[in-house]
């Protein structure tokens, strides 16, 4: 009996090598508005990339999170998984995160993640 995870990943270019089921955004906005609609539910793993293309970076979906501690009702997840190639964004997202409780791991370099062949 398999048990139905939640896995969101916002990465502008990367997906999971091993083709495991989980909703992608590839932008910031996007990334905004998927974590919103998973809002009241458990998030097992969310993955975030620092930077999403051009000018484009995650923070935005970084301050929903820490807006929601703040307001103290933080989203439900499980580990958020920072994979991003950029060691000072990845490190300043987990501190951010860690400041308001929530579980953060930096998988950067993860095997876990590849780039996908067509954008």
């Amino acid at each position: 009996m398999s048990e139905r995870r939640t896995i969101l990943l916002v990465d502008d270019l990367r997906s999971f090598v091993d083709g495991r089921r989980a909703a992608i955004a590839r932008t910031s906005a996007a990334g905004a508005e998927l974590l919103e609609r998973h809002r009241d539910g458990h998030i097992d793993e969310l993955w975030l990339d620092h930077d999403m293309g051009g000018d484009d970076t995650v923070w935005p979906v970084v301050e929903i999170l820490e807006r929601a501690a703040f307001e103290n009702h933080p989203f439900d997840i499980g580990v958020v998984h920072v994979h991003s190639s950029n060691p000072g964004g990845a490190a300043k997202i987990a501190q951010v995160l860690r400041r308001w409780g929530y579980r953060v791991c930096i998988a950067s370099g993860s095997t876990e993640l590849g780039y996908l062949d067509t954008p």
